[in-house]
């Protein structure tokens, strides 16, 4: 572990020069625009990070927080902002990929108002229980669920968690009755005190509450068995292949913002979550990282966006009814 934080450590460094040889942009102080409140992983990550930013471009680096609406507040501010790159909009799996699923209108167009800048992490999300439920696994869920419909809690109606969640539903024949929260401490609070049966909740949320023996995994919806619980067993492994979900964030800037600003807003988003602060951080939370460039996160999403958009329509969740 400490050669391969050594190592990262290099690699950011390099990456920091780069950032620095590029001259010119930024000309004045950016803003980060964050759609949701203060304390949550989006604000906690884009706190982090801009901190690690802001030296490498030689200009503070603010976080504005724009919560509302399923950040389509944030996203419409961001989408009309000059393209200078200025103007910073922390992207996840419901401003670019679910939003145009959930609402019939969108005062903005996440397919063509926004140039990826790059990958910020992706959150394994975990099925927990109380750790002296009587079900014991899985197969014992979807069992006990044919008796009894269970209720189980997410950070919000239609995140990435309760999207996730019925997606399992439909993919596994487990019958569960969804209860919104506004954020997952509440969510995982409210699991504590039996008011719901389980929760589906990220691994920088619900990792801690598991390592300390609050709560108990009965899986994992990741392709793989995640590297701070491994002992989780994937929905992949226990036969349902189908049943993947991630929560994820990244970063992105208004479309026409000048290849020059893009690229030197890339080489500093890398350096900063490969420095050791962040790496050590997400490592921590169980959060996995991916170098991907700009075209490659524009391609990663549009893969989401084909993926999660059509199973949205099948399932008929709406926002604006």
């Amino acid at each position: 572990m400490a050669a391969r934080r050594q190592l990262l450590a290099g690699m950011a460094m390099l990456a920091a020069r780069r950032v620095a040889a590029q001259g010119g942009f930024p000309e004045r102080p950016l803003r980060w625009l964050v759609g949701y409140p203060p304390g949550g992983a989006s604000d906690v990550f884009a706190r982090l990070i801009a901190g690690q930013m802001a030296p490498l471009l030689g200009q503070p680096v603010v976080v504005e927080n724009r919560p509302g609406g399923g950040a389509v507040l944030a996203s419409e501010v961001a989408a009309r902002a000059a393209p200078d790159g200025h103007t910073l909009l922390h992207v996840d799996n419901g401003i670019l990929v679910a939003n145009p699923a959930l609402y019939a209108r969108l005062p903005y167009d996440p397919d063509h108002d926004f140039t990826g800048i790059g990958f910020i992490g992706r959150f394994p999300l975990f099925i927990l229980v109380r750790p002296g439920d009587a079900v014991r696994d899985f197969a014992g869920l979807v069992a006990a669920s044919r008796a009894r419909a269970p209720t189980y809690g997410t950070p919000g109606v239609a995140s990435p968690h309760h999207l996730a969640m019925e997606m399992v539903k439909r993919r596994t024949g487990l019958a569960a009755e969804h209860v919104p929260y506004r954020g997952g401490p509440p969510a995982m609070q409210d699991l504590l005190s039996g008011a719901v049966d389980l929760v589906v909740m990220d691994c920088a949320t619900g990792l801690p509450f598991l390592r300390d023996g609050q709560a108990r995994a009965l899986a994992v919806l990741s392709e793989a068995p995640s590297a701070e619980a491994p002992a989780v067993p994937t929905l992949r492994a226990l036969g349902h292949a189908e049943a993947v979900a991630y929560g994820w964030q990244g970063m992105s800037v208004p479309a026409g913002t000048p290849a020059p600003a893009v690229a030197r807003l890339h080489a500093a988003l890398a350096a900063a979550v490969a420095a050791p602060e962040v790496v050590a951080r997400m490592d921590a939370l169980g959060i996995e990282r991916a170098a991907f460039s700009p075209p490659e996160f524009q391609a990663f999403v549009a893969r989401e966006a084909a993926t999660w958009r059509p199973l949205i329509h099948e399932l008929g969740i709406r926002l604006d009814r």
